[in-house]
This record gives C-alpha cells, structure tokens and sequence, in this order.
C-alpha cells in the first residue's frame, strides 16, 4: 500500500553505513527501525565546535577544535595512571589524555610528527605548571579529515550501549537517502508561519551548519510537529468520516423504563447529568452512528449517566453491552445496575473471563435470544461466541485500559450500534482532541448534592507509626480505611514499602481487622477480599492501585497514599475519589518519603490546593507529558515523537480546523494537495485511515 516514493524513508536502519546488527537493535530500542524513526528522533541540543582555535588562546573548560603536532607518548606507569601523548602548536603545548585504554588506539590515532586536529573541552591540570588538557577528544583526524568534524554536533537523547556519535552519523545518512516531496501544507500557511518544506526542516534540525540554521531551528521543528499534528487529526477526521458514512440507526424509547428508575432513585440527578443525557438522547435519535465520550470527575455519576442511555435502547426493544477493565469493576457494575433495574422488569446478566461451562452457555444463549437486555462485562465480550441478539448500544468504562484498537471490536457486535466511552480520569481538552477527536465530547462536571471536600495532608515517611496508631480512633468511630502501596513485593531497585509488609505491619496493630489486594492475586481472591471490606468484616484494606477505579465503599473515610511522590497526579485523585463517598467527613493523608524532587513537590503541592479532576489534568499534562497522562505504554495509545502537547496547543488547533477544512472540500483526498496528504498519512503511520479512503 505505501507509495514508492516513501520506501527510502521505510527502509531498515542497517541500509545506512555503519550500522551493523547490534547497532540496529539498539536504534530500535531507542526510536524505532526504520530510517524514518531516526529522522523523527529530535535532538535535545547542540555541540558548538566551530570556535577553531590555538592552544595559548584556548578558553578553558569549553568545546574547541585546534590543530596540533604530536610530540611523544607516554604509557601508564601503572594500571590506574591515564595515557598520555604531549603535542604542540606554535603558541604552546597541550597533553591529551585517555583514561582505560584499549590496544594501541593513541598511537593510530595519534602518531607521532603527524599534523592532527582534536576537538573537544580544554582542562587546566596541575596548580603549579598549569598545564592544558583535553581528555578524550570527541574527535581526533588527520589534519586532512578536519572535515569529518561537524561544525554544529546534535546531542540525541541515548540509550545505554549507543553513541552520539554513530547516532549523528547514521541521521545524517538518513537525511541524504530522502527524496524531496510534494508539498501537503497549504502554500499560504506555510508563507505565513514562515516554514521551510519538510526536507529543509529536517536537515535544519539534524545537520545545522552556521547561525542562520541554528536561529531557524525551532521554526524547523514547529513545521515538523505541525506536520505530524495535522496527521493525528486528518487521520481522526478519516475515521469519524468512516463511521458516520456507514449510518447508524434511530433509537428513541417512550421513556417509561427511565422514569419508573428515576422515581426509586435516593437523590435527583444533577443538572450535568441532565445535560449530558440530552446529548447523548439527541446523538442516538439521530440516523448518524453515535460516537460519544463522556468525560466525568471521581464520583460525578456517569455510571448512571450510561444506564439511563443503556435503558433508552432497552426501551427500544433492543440491547445494550457495558465492558469494562476488571472483575471487580464489572461486578459491582453488575450488583448496582441490577439492583436498580429489576424493579422496572430489565433483565440483566454478567459475563466475565471466569464464567465457565453451563454457566456460561446459559448466559450466551440469554445473550443470543434478546432476553439478556443489558449485559455487563469484560475483555470477555470480545470473544467470538459472544453473539447479540440486536446490540444497539456499546459503553466502554475507562477506555484508556483497552487499547485504542478495541474501542470499536465490541460495536461491531452490533448493526451499527451507537458507542458510548467513558473515563473517570479526566483529560486534559488538548488530549482528547487529539486521542479522542473522532468524537464528540460531554463533560459531567458537577459533582452531586452533599458531597463533602476531602481534606487533604501532606505528611512525611518519618511519621507513619504515628499515622498507623492515629487510626484507632477513626476506627473505633466506626470508619473503614484504604492504605495503598506503591509496589507488591520488595524491589532491590526501589527501596519502598511493600504492600505485604504493610499489611503485616497493620496486621499486628490491629488483628484480623485488616485486608490485603494486589496485582498478584487471583480474582477470587481480590473479590472475597473487597466484599468482606464492603460490609465491614475488615476496618482496613491494605492495597496496589487495583483499588484505583470505580470501587465504592461509602465508609470508608480516610485513604493513605504511602510513597505518594512516586504516583502521577491523576492516579493521586483518582485514589483520592475513593473516600468521600458517603454523608462523614474524609481525610487524604499523602505520606512522602525525603529528599522531594521539584515535580513532587509541585505535584502534592497541587493535590494540596485542588479537588477540581480537570485543573490536575491540565497539570499533569505540563508536569509529565502526554504519553504519562494517558498511560500510553499500557493502553497501545501512539505517543507523539515530534508535537509536544503541553506547548505545542496553538499548533493543534490549527491542524484540527485545517483537518475540518480538507475533509470538506476534498474529503477522499483525490485533489493534488489531497494526494499530497495521503503520503503525510502514511509517513506518520496513519495506514489505517489510508485504508478507509481506499475502501470507500
């Protein structure tokens, strides 16, 4: 499918000289192994070397290049004494030294009479004689070669094994294989901003040679970072484009289901819910496929908010699927929805991994058959025997543990069946333009009546006896309590608490009284763990962030984050969410361990300052980077190589309109800008969205 005039930028990383097999598997553990990921690997500085200069006039403890003749060598006299070789020039002398030496390396590089250039940072040694040094040149050549020293040197971010050096060779070999392409920015644009094309942007921030290029990097690198925004949001458009051309289907139920539910609710909805749900009503009335995410802070109600659409396609006569990340979630999912509905007739069933044998084929034949109206469940939902009946509705709780891919697996389940994603980790408006921008967005940001703030405390390591023996108290008040842990077992790496050890430490203080939940444990256990903490047979549930999303125990009133600086700051308040959940007052205790780094810091500092979910979204992205926020290494998200998301946000607004515009004017791409951007799509590895072009 990829064009041909791609294929030298797709080309393995060993096709450039001088990287061998070895060399080629550490280029892709760094960035990737195609010559394409090198070139998208951007430079975190420079090297000047341009100062040439002589050996008297030399600054100190700055990179020059000089010319010099070598003298003589003098080998170590012991094994821990540095080589050295004496040379001159005619304002004075200098000695270069080496440190471990391998073989004869000095004297080939280095012979004796020989004219030779070195480059690299000039040391004074000795208080007397004041002699100057260069330890370990980054460059020494033949005075013949001088050209091989690159006037400006890049300095890459590495990976252990890798050097600057063959790094900057190789990039630079990429940038001689490109081929020159076809502009796809708007001409008028890219004269506006001041952009070069993209060949220009790339030799610009690789191979800079003199000032002009160096004050015309960072417009370089804005030109490659628009480039890969506006794939991000062309290929989003492409998808959003596909679905609604497929159509969708009208539901719209005569409302009975709901108001019969709503009558034996506790408490009113709040007006966001309220809101949020004409919206969504709105999307599923229409004859467009509905594709909704709905966004709502730690205990905002969406759970409710989906029910109310899942009863609006039960009212329709059809079905309605809930999947979600774990046992735990999709059984007090389960417990809750069932409990509400079943009064109004709506019959609900549960399928998880474990469900097995009969059990299992009776809840797929109740599936099959329709008379399974809502059906809650996991990864399980995906599988192939799973068949509905007529799916008019998917919701996908906490989206981000998925994987990008496997937000429309469960969809196709069903003819044309609406898409309901939700997430209680807020995001900040900039991510979910560019992870969720086939989309469209509601925010539920309104928390319900008689919800109490949490008190929040920063406390040291110092003072966790004291903390440990200060919940007697709250205990003996009749109150439940979280401690979490950030690791399972000891780790000879991270010297932290485990959540073993602190449950044998509370264990002591307060016996049989205390419960322990980790990653480890099968789900039996975790489930008989967390009911016993539900109904208060435990006062204390020791536990891995497994605790983290959509568990409620109204009282519980005091969570302990121990070793909170190592959590992000959404984990944080998404742990915090889970006290507070009742009528009494709740306390966040975040235990930190000293010295504190300045993100930290700043982190527990905004924890301190702020319930608001979106606001700690916000930082978080500025404090971490998308890739963190959003959990990228787990979920199969693609994080941004070029584009940074926390200052590059003028950049994706543009890109996003320029995307609209381009899909209205040319929306299969056909026009000569239009042919264009179909190699920006497939040079940033937006395949998939040249895929729906070709198809439709």
């Amino acid at each position: 499918m990829r064009p041909e005039i791609l294929f030298p930028f797709f080309c393995p990383v060993e096709s450039l000289s001088g990287i061998g097999e070895k060399t080629a598997i550490l280029c892709s553990k760094l960035c990737g192994s195609n010559v394409v990921d090198l070139l998208f690997h951007m430079p975190a500085g420079f090297i000047d070397r341009r100062l040439k200069t002589k050996i008297a006039k030399a600054p100190l403890n700055e990179v020059v290049t000089v010319e010099v003749v070598v003298d003589c060598h003098y080998p170590p006299a012991t094994r821990k004494s540095p080589y050295k070789v004496l040379c001159h020039d005619d304002t004075g002398q200098i000695s270069v030294v080496f440190f471990h030496v391998y073989g004869n390396y000095p004297q080939q590089a280095l012979p004796i009479g020989k004219k030779c250039v070195i480059s690299g940072k000039i040391e004074q040694f000795g208080a007397l004689n004041k002699q100057k040094q260069m330890t370990h040149p980054d460059y020494i050549v033949p005075e013949s070669e001088v050209y091989k020293i690159p006037a400006i040197e890049c300095v890459y971010p590495l990976t252990a094994g890798l050097s600057g050096k063959l790094l900057n060779k190789a990039i630079r070999a990429g940038i001689e294989k490109t081929p020159l392409l076809p502009e796809w920015q708007d001409p008028a644009m890219t004269k506006r901003e001041g952009w070069q094309d993209f060949k220009t942007a790339l030799k610009i921030i690789h191979c800079p040679e003199n000032e002009k290029d160096l004050k015309e990097t960072p417009l370089a690198k804005q030109r490659l970072a628009y480039d890969e925004l506006l794939a991000n949001q062309l290929a989003l458009a492409l998808v959003r484009n596909n679905m609604r051309r497929l159509g969708g289907r009208r539901i719209c139920g005569n409302g009975q289901i709901r108001q019969s539910v709503l009558k034996m609710l506790p408490f009113a909805l709040t007006n966001a819910q309220i809101r949020v749900l004409k919206e969504i009503n709105k999307d599923m009335d229409s004859p467009l496929r509905m594709l909704r995410l709905v966004q709502g802070d730690v205990g905002s109600g969406k759970t409710l908010v989906a029910l109310f659409a899942m009863l609006n396609a039960v009212e329709s006569g059809a079905q309605a699927a809930l999947m979600v990340p774990t046992d735990i979630l999709a059984n007090q999912h389960f417990n809750f929805i069932q409990k509400t509905v079943n009064p109004a007739g709506v019959q609900v069933v549960l399928l998880t991994g474990r469900d097995k044998g009969k059990k299992r084929e009776e809840i797929l034949k109740q599936i099959a058959s329709g008379q399974a109206q809502i059906v809650i469940g996991t990864h399980a939902l995906f599988s192939q025997d799973v068949v509905f009946k007529d799916l008019a509705l998917t919701v996908v709780d906490e989206q981000h543990k998925f994987g990008v891919h496997q937000r429309l697996s469960l969809s196709e389940k069903g003819k044309s069946a609406d898409m309901l994603v939700m997430t209680a980790t807020p995001i900040p408006r900039t991510l979910t333009l560019t992870y969720y921008g086939d989309m469209e967005t509601s925010r539920i940001d309104e928390l319900p009546a008689g919800r109490k703030p949490i008190t929040t405390r920063v406390l040291p390591t110092t003072r966790i006896d004291e903390t440990a023996s200060a919940l007697k108290r709250k205990i003996e008040e009749g109150n439940q309590i979280y401690w979490v842990c950030p690791l399972v077992e000891e780790s000879e790496k991270i010297d932290l608490a485990a959540a073993q050890e602190r449950f044998d430490h509370l264990n002591r203080l307060f016996p049989g009284r205390v419960g322990l939940v980790h990653g480890k444990m099968k789900s039996v256990e975790k489930e008989d763990v967390m009911k016993k903490f539900s109904i208060s047979e435990l006062d204390i549930l020791v536990a891995t962030t497994v605790i983290e999303v959509g568990v409620d125990v109204p009282n519980a009133t005091v969570m302990v984050i121990e070793h909170a600086e190592r959590f992000g700051l959404a984990q944080l308040h998404q742990l915090r969410g889970r006290v507070g959940r009742g009528e009494k007052e709740s306390t966040c205790l975040l235990l930190y361990a000293n010295p504190l780094k300045q993100t930290a810091q700043a982190r527990l500092s905004i924890m301190r300052e702020t319930q608001d979910g979106f606001k700690i979204a916000e930082q978080d992205l500025i404090l971490r980077g998308a890739g963190e926020v959003l959990g990228t290494r787990q979920s199969g998200l693609q994080e941004f190589k070029i584009a940074d998301l926390s200052t590059d946000q003028n950049l994706l607004k543009m890109a996003r309109n320029d995307a609209k515009y381009i899909m209205n004017i040319d929306p299969c791409l056909v026009s000569e800008r239009g042919k264009a951007l179909r190699l920006l799509l497939h040079l940033f590895r937006k395949e998939d969205a040249v895929k729906l072009l070709n198809a439709g």
